[in-house]
């Protein structure tokens, strides 16, 4: 176990400013990133700019932009000092925006220039200062209109100017030092079922964390990463940043979305050895990219049926896949949902280096690892150190029940909600996750779905809509689909990949009428496809096409309570 004391970010950060000080610390891809020193320097000036304008210790500070270098410095700033960050995802509405700032009691945001309309009140009871991200400027409330800009006529304050007031100050630096209790982060939550909470997470929490990964995955100061998932997630922010720093790494931030057109130079252009990830991400990447190639002929077709024939072609594709990824490589981790069979499969057989985790914002995040060297395929690895697995209302037969987790990276609860922070511990201090799973004898844990989402069938069996859903998403054609309960029937709906159905419906010339009966034999063949494979109590009774995409959570999680 890697020992630090006390447990906590501003300790954190001293370690790696001393032991790392000419390392590259984070940067833009294509232009070159700062050191430790300069990454330091960044922090302080900006500590000194918050300190001036009354931040302190405890004080609420949201962070509302995409992923940037500054985000980082923005980050280590509020919580070295003793203040408390409030990462706010971009993807919330104004109204969720606006709830979360005021439920925080938020004194501070800071907001990128790209979503700065999504802040649209200017009578927040507790906020007392705004500052734009991209450029650390401070911003000036325009009252009469209701929303905020930056008033030509006064100009952009620096940080320069502002911060020198700071220097008068009586305080000591010790009144700003954090402990390991006190809370670091504030994260609401983008749940699949629509509430949203705010999780409290202490430095001791979060650094607990980060020493865990650490010595599991071995992460070095040689090590590069490459950011695609938002940092207002605690997946990205703890393990794709603090995880990094702390280890001495360079992380490189995109300048725009992951999508294609950006991704893939970045890719080339960093080689990344280190990037978090969602299993959509890959899975797309197999089911768009990969798996068309192996049903272009016949005899493609033919041989990617025969297992010997397609881990061959599996291992064929996946050296191509390390070269589009850069090909340096050595840890591609995924969590935040469970990874398609289809997709793992071709990984696994095509020795791409992935990880698949387990863990939730409650756990700061991790919980489960499975790194490669004990690697098991279809489970997500065994509890990391430190941490302590149980399964609860364990049903004697499957073995199946509620997972639950003890550990230092357990947050105290939610903040002001102690219904809910009580509901999800158990009396001898278990936190229940809400997820359903079991524990083979190897120690490897098995996720099986949420137990909300859980569908109990006529006969009293237990029905895992996850597992389900995982099968259809394998049928061809199919993007991503929802098993759900209706009236005491279970439906399915399916998102179909409309570029690859034109692709096959325009060379024979079918009219709208005659593509709508082909995607409807489409369905029917898939349900008689799944329904051949899962038992009689979890028949699906009919598939219902979802022609536009499904809204999902910053995280591409389905909000399953919008169609339920």
């Amino acid at each position: 176990m890697i020992l630090m004391q006390p447990r906590t970010l501003h300790t954190l950060l001293a370690h790696s400013l001393k032991t790392y000080p000419a390392n590259p610390a984070i940067g833009w891809v294509g232009k070159k990133p700062v050191t430790y020193t300069e990454f330091g320097d960044q922090i302080f000036r900006l500590q000194n700019t918050l300190k001036a304008a009354g931040v302190r210790k405890g004080d609420r500070v949201a962070l509302l932009a995409e992923n940037m270098p500054n985000w980082p410095v923005c980050y280590f700033a509020v919580t070295t000092m003793g203040a408390v960050a409030v990462p706010v995802m971009y993807d919330f509405s104004a109204v969720e925006i606006d709830y979360i700032l005021r439920h925080a009691k938020v004194k501070v945001l800071f907001v990128s220039s790209k979503y700065l309309s999504k802040v649209e009140n200017d009578d927040y009871p507790s906020l007392t200062k705004i500052f734009n991200m991209d450029e650390l400027t401070e911003l000036s409330v325009k009252k009469e209109n209701g929303f905020l800009e930056t008033l030509a006529e006064e100009g952009k304050k620096s940080l320069e100017k502002i911060r020198d007031a700071v220097f008068g100050s009586q305080e000591q630096e010790s009144d700003y030092i954090p402990s390991e209790d006190d809370i670091s982060s504030l994260i609401y939550t983008s749940g699949t079922t629509g509430h949203s909470k705010g999780v409290v997470l202490t430095h001791k929490n979060i650094v607990a964390n980060v020493l865990a990964t650490v010595e599991m995955s071995g992460i070095k100061q040689t090590d590069t990463l490459l950011s695609i998932l938002p940092l207002s997630h605690t997946f990205e922010c703890t393990l794709g940043m603090i995880t990094p720093v702390y280890s001495g790494a360079c992380i490189y931030y995109l300048n725009g979305m992951p999508v294609p057109a950006v991704l893939l130079p970045a890719l080339q252009e960093v080689k990344p050895t280190i990037m978090m990830s969602v299993p959509l991400i890959m899975e797309k990447i197999y089911r768009n990219k990969i798996l068309p190639a192996f049903k272009k002929s016949a005899i493609l077709r033919t041989l990617h049926k025969a297992p010997f024939m397609r881990k061959v072609l599996h291992k064929k594709a996946g050296q191509k896949l390390m070269e589009t990824f850069g090909g340096r490589m050595r840890l591609f981790c995924i969590g935040g949902a469970p990874l398609a069979e289809d997709a793992e499969q071709f990984l696994h057989e095509g020795k791409f280096p992935y990880s698949v985790g387990y863990g939730l914002t409650e756990t700061s995040p991790l919980v489960t690892g499975n790194p490669s060297e004990t690697y098991k395929p279809r489970t997500v690895g065994r509890p990391i150190p430190g941490v302590q697995v149980s399964i609860l209302d364990k049903d004697p037969s499957t073995h199946i029940g509620e997972i639950a987790v003890k550990g230092d990276n357990v947050m105290p609860g939610y903040y002001e909600d102690e219904a809910k922070t009580s509901a999800v511990f158990t009396s001898d201090g278990w936190f229940r996750t809400g997820d359903l799973g079991f524990i083979d004898s190897e120690g490897y844990i098995h996720i099986k779905g949420r137990s909300k989402n859980m569908i109990l069938g006529a006969n009293g069996k237990n029905i895992y809509p996850e597992e389900i859903e995982a099968l259809i998403n394998e049928q061809e054609y199919v993007l991503e689909s929802l098993v759900y309960e209706q009236e005491g029937k279970i439906m399915a709906r399916v998102h179909f990949d409309y570029k690859a159905l034109d692709e096959l419906f325009t060379p024979l010339k079918l009219s709208v009428v005659e593509a709508a009966a082909e995607i409807k034999k489409k369905l029917e063949a898939i349900k008689s496809e799944i329904n051949s494979k899962i038992p009689s109590y979890a028949q699906l009774s009919a598939f219902i096409e979802q022609t536009d995409p499904f809204e999902k959570t910053p995280t591409l999680k389905i909000k399953r309570y919008l169609y339920q």
